[in-house]
Order: C-alpha cells, then sequence, then structure tokens
C-alpha cells in the first residue's frame, strides 16, 4: 500500500465513528468494538474509540470542526500513533484530516485490506489482495506526495514550479503504473479462475456432494471444519484468520462421502472493492450443493452478523441453495430469547459447540436429510443399447437394485437431482 511509513510504524490507534441520531448510538458503537477487533488483528493497540453524532457528512473533512478538535485532543492526550475512521472517507478527507492531524489517517476499508495482505496465503489470495490495494490506491496517489508540496515552501521561486512539476509528473506515472498492474493482476486472476473452475467441474463429475461452510468471520467456520476432518486449518480468535479457502473430504456416519469447504469470512461494511475482489474465492458457495451457515449465537450482534451474511448471499445469488444455519458457540451462549429468534428466523436450523463437539449428531443427521432430499429414488427400464447410461448412473447415483430382465437392465437407484432429465424417457412404474 503506498502509505506512509508512520502507518507502518503505528502501534496505537485512535478510532472514530459517526452516528446521525441518539437510536443509532449503540450500533455506532457495536461497530466501534469490531473495529478495534480488527486493529488488533491487525497489531494495533486502540487508545481510544469516539462516537460521533454528525447531522451531516463534512464534504472536506468527513467530521465537523468542533469533533475533530476533540478528537485531535484526544489523540494527543493518549499519544495515538494513527486515527482511523470506521467509515469509508474519500481521498481529499484522508488528506485534510491528515494534515490537521498531523498523523496517519485511514478508514475501516483500508484497514480491512491490510489485515487481508497480512493473512493470505495462497498465490489466488495474494493476487486478489493486490488488486483490490491498487484500486485503492489510484484515487489516493496525491496524497503520497504532500512532501513534494511541503518542499516548495514559500518565495515563489522556479525551483518550487519545479517540484511541483516534478510531483504532478510523478502522479501521471504512477497512475499509468497502477493501471498497467491492474490489466496485469486481472490476467493473472482469470488464469486462477480456470483452475478453480477445472477443479470445481472434476468436483462436480464425481458427483460427491458438497458443502460450503459460510457465515461472519470469527464465527467459528474453521473449528468446525478442524472438528470434523482434522484439517488444522488455522482457527484463531480473530478477524480474518481464514482467507484461502480450504477444501476436505468427509464420510458422514451412513458411510456417504463428502466435501467440505472453508471459505473466508463475511463482515459487515465489507469493502466493495473486497467484495469484487474475492468474488471467485466466494463463488465456492454458490457452486456447492448445500451451504452450513455458522451463527456465533454467543455474540450480542449475532442477529446483524447473521443478516450481514444473507446479504453477501444474496449478492452472489447463492441464496436459493439449501442452506441449514447452524448456531455456534452454544456452550458459550446464556441468552435464550437470541436463539429462539434465530430458530424463528431461520429454518433448519441446529445448535452445537464447534468446540466440544456437543450437537455433532444432530448435525450429521440434518446433513444426511438434506443430501437425501438433493437426490431422488427412481425405477428404470434401460436397453441395453445405452449401457452408457448405466455406467453414468452407476457412478453418479446409488445403485440400490439392478436385475436384467430380456435386453433391458432393469434399475433402482437414487439419482442426484441434475440426472433427472437424462432418465425421463427410461421411468418404470
Amino acid at each position: 500500500m503506498l502509505t506512509d511509513n508512520s502507518f507502518k510504524d503505528a502501534k496505537t490507534a485512535l478510532l472514530v465513528g459517526t452516528y446521525s441520531s441518539g437510536p443509532y448510538k449503540e450500533e455506532c458503537e457495536d461497530f466501534l468494538k469490531e473495529l478495534e477487533r480488527l486493529c488488533e488483528t491487525y497489531g494495533l493497540t486502540v487508545v481510544e474509540k469516539v462516537a460521533c453524532p454528525i447531522k451531516k457528512v463534512d464534504a472536506g473533512t468527513y467530521i465537523g470542526s468542533g469533533k475533530l478538535e476533540e478528537v485531535l485532543l484526544l489523540a494527543r492526550e493518549k499519544s495515538a500513533d494513527i486515527v482511523v475512521f470506521d467509515d469509508e472517507i474519500l481521498p481529499n478527507q484522508q488528506r485534510n484530516l491528515e494534515k490537521f492531524f498531523q498523523l496517519p489517517v485511514i478508514d475501516r476499508t483500508e484497514l480491512i485490506i491490510e489485515v487481508f495482505a497480512q493473512r493470505a496465503q495462497s498465490r489466488e489470495a495474494r493476487l486478489q489482495i493486490e488488486l483490490a490495494k491498487v484500486k485503492y490506491q489510484l484515487p489516493r496517489l496525491k496524497r503520497m506526495w504532500t512532501h513534494l508540496s511541503r518542499q516548495t515552501g514559500g518565495g515563489g521561486t522556479g525551483g518550487g514550479a519545479y517540484l511541483r512539476g516534478a510531483g504532478e509528473l510523478q502522479i501521471e506515472l504512477d497512475r499509468r503504473m497502477l493501471r498497467k498492474r491492474i490489466i496485469q493482476l486481472q490476467k493473472e486472476i482469470e488464469e486462477v479462475q480456470k483452475q478453480r473452475e477445472t477443479q470445481r467441474q472434476k468436483r462436480i463429475r464425481t458427483a460427491i456432494p458438497s458443502f460450503a461452510i459460510v457465515g461472519y468471520t470469527n464465527a467459528g467456520k474453521s473449528t468446525l471444519l478442524n472438528a470434523l476432518t482434522e484439517a488444522k486449518v488455522l482457527a484463531e480468535d480473530k478477524l480474518f484468520a481464514t482467507l484461502d479457502t480450504t477444501t476436505r473430504k468427509y464420510i458422514l456416519p451412513n458411510r456417504q462421502e463428502i466435501v467440505l469447504i472453508d471459505t473466508v469470512g463475511f463482515i459487515r461494511k465489507i469493502p466493495h472493492t473486497l467484495v469484487a475482489a474475492f468474488k471467485s474465492t466466494l463463488e465456492e458457495a454458490v457452486y456447492t450443493d448445500i451451504l452450513l451457515h455458522l451463527i456465533d449465537c454467543s455474540h450480542s450482534a449475532a442477529e446483524l452478523q447473521a443478516e450481514a451474511t444473507i446479504s453477501v448471499l444474496k449478492d452472489l445469488q447463492a441464496i436459493e441453495r439449501p442452506i441449514i444455519t447452524v448456531l455456534n458457540k452454544i456452550d458459550a451462549c446464556f441468552n435464550p430469547a437470541i436463539l429462539y429468534k434465530l430458530r424463528i428466523k431461520y429454518p433448519k436450523t441446529v445448535q452445537i459447540s464447534a468446540l466440544t463437539h456437543e450437537g455433532f449428531d444432530r448435525l450429521l443427521e440434518k446433513m444426511t436429510e438434506e443430501i437425501q432430499a438433493l437426490r431422488k429414488k427412481v425405477r428404470l427400464r434401460v436397453p441395453q443399447s445405452h449401457y452408457a447410461l448405466v455406467s453414468e448412473l452407476m457412478r453418479e447415483g446409488r445403485i440400490i437394485e439392478c436385475t436384467y430382465e430380456d435386453n433391458d437392465i432393469m434399475i433402482h437407484v437414487e439419482i442426484p437431482g441434475r440426472l433427472e432429465h437424462k432418465v425421463k424417457p427410461f421411468l418404470f412404474v
């Protein structure tokens, strides 16, 4: 990221959130708590959180002059190295705020991008993060060259004009370089996506039912995957502990083989640049048979977090997939009202603790039921001349009974729904 070294070296942060009126103050404070966790994940210690009421956004500095003075005094009193806004601020606002505070100023979007950059492991994740970074940098290039204007000082000499010209020229060169990098990254990402599509098609051909574990960040997705498959995926009590998609096979109690896919966690106010950048990773949720939507029912904002996940699934057009809602961390939930609301709001709900394995029997039973709902038992009379279809049914379905009568093959088979159109001409009652 093209940021000042002081941002990279920052140890302490002061957080600023805004709300329009009294009833929204609690929501603002909840967002600030989440922002604090993002800071902790990145490695910043939060020294103060400020919730500012605003009637309208100031075009130049986002918050008004009175609040600016208040935040400045707090930043100095608490020895903050950096000021972090919970809301996305415009490039000109960022420049003005940094000039006023004499400190680096970033917003939630930039912080999330930096957290992602720290934790990305796979080539695809790194490419996606770099693309998000470059797109974020492009309109903010002027911020990086303020040192040139500071050097020009007074006097109005030709030297000052020369420096300003050098700055403008450098900005234009950087813009050109970043645009080229965007094109290059998009090409590289397309190649990775082709590989992912090949893997996905291979999985579809094997007809192994797949489950995507989705949910808000830190809901326990990796813990669940580890508990079921011993996958040894990093499962920390930090936001965005997992960025890379992890796929593992698992055998259900009825001996049905399935594929479990751990996906990147969702978050409220997720930057649009990151939704776009990680779409190929999140699309794993679109191309799976069934979704396991994990909700941390012990969290005070469990309902809002669940809604944020559902919103992203709608954006991905994955909401029509069968969904099992998994209320996780039941061992740490001491508010029955939250459980009741979530069970009423979301059908097919199961309560578990991924940590203690409580409720796993019911979860696996529900997963088995959902697979069965995807499949259909049919009786077929298939001429031996269509043995290629029989081979496909043996490969992708579950043969219950198979006998021969004259030149026909009599089959009782359980098939995935997508094969129904192929067997329709051979249905036999």
